[in-house]
């Protein structure tokens, strides 16, 4: 699969609608003070429909990625019937948010995991926002 971010298909939108978590200093998650810009990224495969995004996410202080984040929303029979076998491990990380195994990682990684499944899952218009970027983006491969 290759991945491409949602800006480079819908720029105006994609300025309007990525969305940043400002952290401020001795935060719950363990994470230093900063701004953490969650950019989209979809397979740009125009017939898969594997229904996951993945977000890296940039610290604006250091100027760098520090984490790519998995999220996959639908459930294990959906990935199963997807992928065309039940591998568990691979199933495990089809659904919900991780981070992807292959991806280079900072030590900020898991806590920016932490706050991704706190804050941004537990927000229902943002992750209805995603998928719908994912059909807009899918539709227009």
């Amino acid at each position: 699969m290759n991945f491409q971010s949602f800006h480079d298909k819908f720029p105006a939108l994609a300025e309007k609608e990525t969305r940043t978590i400002t952290v401020f200093k001795n935060n719950d998650f363990g994470l230093p003070a900063d701004d953490y810009t969650f950019v989209e990224l979809f397979c740009n495969v125009a017939k898969c429909d594997c229904r996951r995004v993945f977000f890296q996410v940039f610290s604006m202080k250091r100027r760098q990625s520090e984490a790519i984040i998995c999220w996959g929303w639908e459930n294990a029979a959906f990935y199963k019937k997807w992928m065309g076998y039940a591998d568990k491990q691979m199933l495990a990380e089809m659904i919900g948010p991780c981070l992807n195994v292959g991806s280079p990682q900072s030590p900020l990684a898991p806590a920016l995991l932490n706050l991704f499944s706190k804050l941004l899952l537990n927000d229902v218009t943002y992750t209805n926002r995603v998928k719908n970027h994912y059909a807009m983006f899918k539709k227009k491969l």
